[in-house]
């Protein structure tokens, strides 16, 4: 989570930036202070297993990222985490199935599915590719990213722009990608 923080520190002005294009300007800033909030929840709470961290990391983003962001991945992260359980050492294919089962979480919470210019564009193709490795993982989440630009959202605040958000990197699936290539950096 840390490395999480770290990336979302050095990004915000770039997911914003995304997200003045086709939503309302504040996806690095929320991200931002709800990562800040999760690096002092983690230090003041110090959880035993990664099942824990991620279940209060969740918790924190969703007490403290307004709009979809909050909940989208505060599932992701609670969802993975309660999957992983009390664990004290979680292997790549135990991650890879808390990871899906957070996924699988957040396409219900939001109504969406691959293509609809989401986070899911980055997530599912990163657990996916968890098969092979956490280097092609984090690559598999920057080109699902990348490949949201001639995509038209059909979910979330960009779809009300249509057609005008065919262009534009979707901000949350750019996100997505920071967190993945945090944990491919976490497990190297």
């Amino acid at each position: 989570m840390a490395l999480v923080a770290t990336a979302v520190e050095r990004e915000a002005g770039r997911l914003t930036e995304l997200d003045a294009a086709i939503g309302d300007a504040d996806h690095g800033s929320n991200l931002q202070r709800g990562f800040r909030a999760v690096t002092t929840a983690l230090a003041e709470e110090a959880p035993k297993n990664p099942g824990q961290v991620l279940v209060l990391a969740g918790r924190t983003l969703i007490s403290t990222v307004g709009g979809a962001s909050g909940p989208l991945y505060g599932t992701l992260l609670r969802r993975t985490g309660k999957t992983l359980g009390e664990a004290e050492q979680v292997d790549a294919g135990q991650l890879r199935d808390g990871l899906r089962t957070g996924v699988e979480a957040v396409a219900k919470l939001g109504g969406s599915a691959v293509g609809d210019k989401t986070m899911l564009d980055a997530l599912v193709p990163a657990v996916d590719a968890l098969a092979e490795s956490f280097g092609a993982a984090s690559d598999a989440a920057e080109q699902g990213a990348l490949a949201t630009v001639p995509l038209q959202a059909r979910k979330g605040r960009a779809s009300y722009l249509g057609e005008r958000s065919i262009g534009h990197q979707d901000p949350g699936a750019t996100s997505s990608a920071l967190l993945i290539a945090a944990l491919a950096e976490a497990a190297a």
